[in-house]
């Protein structure tokens, strides 16, 4: 259980910090190093974005669907949020451990797995927006009650989890490929120095 106001304000801050490396990083970097493939099979930063970008189209509006309507429900805050057995699992199962380091790798859905080369200005720009949006989301979920209302995950609708929980999986399953995406990166090789930049991990393979 925890304090609900501190845990959409740790969660807007996690986002914020997302938003500001797209925006203050990789908004600077070249085509070429967004599309660097770091290892044979290995995703590329901009495939990493378009993962990102394909959960968010499903997963930004089902939370807004749900803000609304707990909203026109006469939905109140509760003051403590306790998460799911079900949602915690799973965000358990995306959250990086301390250093990056991932418990697991896993496979995507099929719908998920993004192009070989997708554009990558445009995803990063995707990117933002989703954020940006996420943002606004996690600002508005402070009027509602997090245990009660409730959104489908992408793989069904017929699961739902509590809204706190949807919230708490899709920040972690963006932090995990956003690690990957840094990696990826890091690993790419200037032209004119022939040399890559000292990565601080191994390189991670496709995840969900």
């Amino acid at each position: 259980m925890v304090n609900t106001p501190q845990y959409l304000e740790d969660l807007q801050a996690q986002t914020e910090r997302w938003l500001q490396k797209a925006i203050g990083e990789w908004q600077m970097l070249s085509p070429e190093q967004l599309s660097y493939h770091p290892a044979p099979g290995a995703w590329s930063a901009a495939q990493c974005l378009e993962h990102l970008n394909i959960y968010g189209r499903h997963y930004l509006p089902a939370i807004e669907k749900a803000i609304q309507q707990g909203k026109k429900q006469g939905s109140k805050p509760a003051a403590f949020f306790k998460p799911g057995w079900l949602g915690a699992y799973f965000t358990q199962l995306m959250q990086p451990q301390q250093g990056g380091i991932l418990k697991s790798k896993m496979q995507s859905p099929k719908n998920a797995v993004p192009a070989a080369q997708p554009d990558p200005q445009r995803m990063l720009a995707e990117f933002i927006d989703q954020q940006e949006k996420m943002l606004e989301l996690l600002r508005e979920a402070a009027a509602v009650n997090l245990n009660t209302l409730r959104a489908p995950i992408s793989l069904t609708p017929w699961i739902r989890l509590k809204l706190g929980d949807t919230f708490g999986f899709v920040l972690a399953h963006i932090e995990r490929h956003v690690l990957q995406a840094d990696r990826a990166i890091t690993g790419y090789t200037f032209p004119d120095a022939g040399t890559a930049r000292p990565a601080s991990a191994p390189v991670l393979q496709p995840l969900p």
